[in-house]
């Protein structure tokens, strides 16, 4: 699969997405062509060394008898009837108001306005609105099946804006990343990395990871912010061959050690974790200090759910601490229940059956469930080996 992946280790804006994909091969004029003939803006795009990475610089500048007032702030309806009265290409229309939309829907939410009021300022100006229409018009001239998009670097300190002095993410930008499930991380320098353009693109476009998946670059590409920072102020945008045939997964380990704990209370700990949303729980015994036995707990969960895992590892066996192994990704078969119908002396019995798949529909595994086929086991009186053979033999004729 040919994927676009979005590296923002310095943030992101709508001119430095456009720059990057320029970079990566998409044609300048085709790109500065939709946004001139958008906005009333004159796009230039030449290249610029920052901090001795070689990339793509896009400047957009508002023509000077653009009327002020119309250019300091638009109503969202008044943004959507511009767009859809520029003839773009239908799929960049669509994009192009998705993007505006999820803008708008934040806005509404920080400042608890209805759409019908809400005025955009910064991001309703005509350069903005060339950002959004050439970063949707280069991203369709790009050949991709799917877009991932790694952990944002938003910067840090306050930012300046129409709304007064703002904390960094500001509260549109941090709405629009938690509207998109996207990942983002601090950083060290004092200025906004991440614009509510930028966001709200790649909120609309990708799929965040935490790493880049497992792939085959093909063309890397860079596009140049306009702040001066200590690391290069570039997006990266790798094109590349991706290995999806198995779903990458987010998860934490957690781990502890006891020593003092029966066997009793750590079976019943396996059982209340699992309930409580843990993927997987596995008790390995050890030998600890003095000679001691003991065991180690692992617990492998999502993010979301480590805190109350933990506090209830430590409640359950009086550890005093829970080691949490930072996110890593783990790849799984897409898995799905079924089930299938096997006779055994006469009567007929539904078994649920657990199907793995890789994302292609390639079968790699069946198993039975165990519980079902411990029942008929029990009731026609014949081994349970039997009876998990039999119908897992039944689902692998049938699917």
């Amino acid at each position: 699969m040919q994927a676009l992946i979005f590296d923002p280790f310095s943030g992101a804006s709508g001119d430095m997405i456009i720059a990057s994909l320029v970079d990566l091969g998409v044609d300048a004029t085709v790109v500065r062509e939709a946004m001139e003939s958008t906005a009333d803006v004159l796009v230039s795009v030449d290249r610029i060394s920052k901090r001795g990475i070689d990339a793509i610089n896009v400047n957009v500048k508002v023509k000077v008898e653009v009327n002020a007032e119309k250019e300091r702030s638009r109503t969202y309806f008044e943004l959507i009837d511009e767009i859809k009265s520029a003839s773009l290409p239908e799929k960049v229309e669509i994009d192009t108001l998705a993007v505006f939309s999820l803008m708008a829907d934040a806005e509404s939410k920080v400042h608890g306005q209805d759409l019908e009021t809400i005025h955009f300022h910064e991001v309703g100006q005509n350069d903005a609105i060339a950002d959004v229409v050439g970063a949707c018009t280069a991203i369709h001239e790009l050949k991709w099946e799917k877009i991932y998009c790694t952990p944002i670097s938003v910067g840090s300190g306050f930012v300046e804006s129409a709304h007064g002095t703002l904390p960094v993410p500001a509260p549109a930008t941090l709405e629009i990343l938690r509207a998109g499930k996207m990942l983002f991380k601090g950083s060290a320098v004092e200025r906004e990395l991440l614009t509510p353009t930028g966001a709200a693109l790649l909120s609309h476009f990708s799929t965040p990871v935490d790493s880049f998946p497992q792939s085959t670059p093909i063309r890397v590409g860079y596009g140049a912010g306009d702040a001066n920072t200590p690391h290069p102020n570039v997006l990266r945008a790798v094109l590349a061959d991706v290995d999806d045939a198995l779903i990458q997964d987010h998860i934490e380990v957690l781990e502890t050690n006891v020593d003092d704990v029966t066997g009793e209370v750590l079976g019943n700990l396996i059982d209340e974790l699992l309930l409580m949303g843990a993927r997987d729980v596995t008790i390995t015994p050890a030998t600890m200090k003095k000679g001691r036995a003991g065991h180690i707990i692992h617990v492998i969960a999502k993010s979301h759910d480590t805190s109350k895992l933990a506090r209830k590892i430590i409640t359950e066996t009086g550890s005093l601490g829970v080691r949490v192994i930072p996110t890593r990704h783990r790849l799984i078969a897409d898995r799905r229940m079924d089930s299938v119908k096997i006779t055994i002396e006469g009567q007929e019995f539904e078994i649920a059956v657990k199907i793995a798949q890789d994302t292609h529909g390639a079968l790699l595994n069946i198993s039975a469930e165990f519980e079902d086929c411990k029942k008929v086991a029990k009731v026609c009186g014949v081994p349970l080996k039997d009876v998990i053979r039999r119908a897992e033999g039944a689902a692998w004729e049938r699917f």
